[in-house]
Formats: structure tokens, sequence, C-alpha cells
């Protein structure tokens, strides 16, 4: 493989710095390592040079990580961002940001490698999206391990800056994908917008309700997903076509199973085979 990615790290502990500067600089997808010992000087360097990808510790003096992904987010071809740091509690907001991955310190070499392939992945490819037809189930890598969510167990799609979440009953599972993306693609499948942050399925809907704090929110068993007012009547019309349908409450396949049992006091009307 010929190395083509120019990396910088930021990190203030010089230790870690040069741990992270030697295990890139083996690897092969890697062709120059630059580094900065603070957020300032790699703002100072970016200046001066393009880079394809940034791995950033979050708590350094004056500018931290963050502030730095902030800069580079605003670039006109940003980088892709990694975050290394000793804590889980910025995850979220490091997603949010748009980081391509999340590494805790100490720092693992086959870790920082899935981070490194992960993005010179994302380079040749250009940072597309999947294909439509290839979203009837999503592979999500986590690093330490690969989930696979099928669309019709996702009942709520979250944005969630560059990435969104996808509530299943499960809980969330964050991918780099946008909102305006999956409801092109996910339409189909009952998906339909009802806030500019939030996707719902529709046959997932249980009610809608009025809260004092939150407004109209429409419950499904994941959690309850706000609804703007721009969206609401849309939503009530698609809940209204859904119920005439017998589609709300759960999948197609749930209600299919529950349509094929008899209800409480109807005798069963399934033919009978001869003995």
């Amino acid at each position: 493989m010929k190395p083509e990615l120019k990396v910088l790290v930021v990190e203030d502990e010089a230790s870690t710095r040069q741990e992270m500067a030697a295990l890139l600089g083996d690897m092969p997808e890697v062709a120059e390592v630059l580094v900065a010992d603070n957020g300032a000087s790699a703002v100072r360097l970016l200046g001066t040079t393009t880079i394809d990808a940034a791995f950033l510790d979050i708590l350094m003096p004056g500018l931290d990580g963050m502030d730095v992904a902030r800069v580079l987010s605003v670039l006109s071809e940003p980088p892709s961002i990694v975050f290394v740091t000793a804590s889980e509690a910025h995850a979220v907001e490091a997603f949010g940001i748009g980081a391509v991955d999340y590494l805790l310190k100490p720092i693992r070499p086959e870790r920082l490698a899935e981070a490194v392939g992960r993005i010179a992945q994302l380079r040749s490819a250009g940072g597309t999206a999947p294909p439509a037809e290839d979203l009837h189930v999503v592979q999500i890598d986590t690093g330490r391990r690969t989930v696979f969510v099928k669309r019709d167990d996702v009942q709520f799609v979250e944005a969630q800056g560059d990435y969104v979440r996808l509530h299943t009953a499960d809980g969330g599972h964050l991918i780099r994908l946008s909102l305006s993306y999956l409801e092109e693609v996910w339409a189909s499948a009952g998906f339909v917008r009802v806030h500019r942050g939030y996707l719902i399925a529709i046959p997932w809907v249980r009610d809608l309700r009025v809260t004092s704090s939150s407004g109209l929110v429409a419950g499904t068993p994941a959690g309850d997903v706000p609804v703007s007012r721009r969206h609401g009547r849309h939503l009530r019309a698609q809940l209204l076509e859904a119920a005439r349908r017998d589609q709300l409450g759960g999948r197609a396949a749930t209600t299919q199973g529950a349509a094929a049992r008899p209800r409480d006091g109807e005798p069963d009307q399934q033919p009978r085979q001869a003995p």
C-alpha cells in the first residue's frame, strides 16, 4: 500500500506525543506525521500546510482539542478528526463535532491502526455515504466490535453533528451519515421528518401527546421524540393513514404476527388440517 496520509498529532504530554507519532509513522497508510504540543501551535501549523487527519488530545492548556476540532471543521477541506483522551466523558460532544473515532488512553496500537484504516477508507471513498440498497442493514464499527442494525428495528433517528444516532429497543448506535440522506433513502420504510433533528418510523409510534417541557412529542417504545409545529399536521395525517391500515405500535412483522392470532374472546379461525 502506498502511504498517502499526512497526519497531525496534538498532545501536550511529551511521552504520549512521541509514542503516537512513532506508531503512526510505522503504519503503511501514513506518509508523514506532524506534531504539536498544544492547540495554539496546531492552529499556527495549519496556516502553513494541509493535513488529512488530526489526532487530538482533549484536555490541554489554552486551546483544547475541542477548540482545535472546531477550527478544523470550518476549513474548506477539513481533515478527519480522532480524539485521544483518558476519559469517555466527552464522547457525545466529540462525535457531535464530527469525529471519525474516539480513542482512550493508554493507546492500544491495534485501536490506533483501526482508526487510521477507517480514515484511509473514508478519504479514498471521498467520504461518500453507502448506497441506499445497502441500508436495509446498517453496519456500525465501534472499534472493539461491529454491530449490525436492521432498519426495521430503528424506531427513530436523532441528528448529532455529522453523525446520527439510531434508536432501537436495545439502545442507540452512532454512525456517520446525514439525517437528510436517511430521510431520503428510508422514506419508503415509513421514516418521516418530525423535527429538524429527528426522523421517526411511523409504524413504531404509539401516541402523540403534549408535554409541559417539550411540547408535542411522539411516543415510541425507545423514547419520546419532539415534533415541531411545522411537521405536526403532516405527522398526524401519516399516523391516521397508518392507523387505518393497522400499522401503528410496532413494525409490520410484529403487526402481522399479532394479526395471525385470534383476539381475546374470538375463536381461532385458522383452518385445521384433517387428521
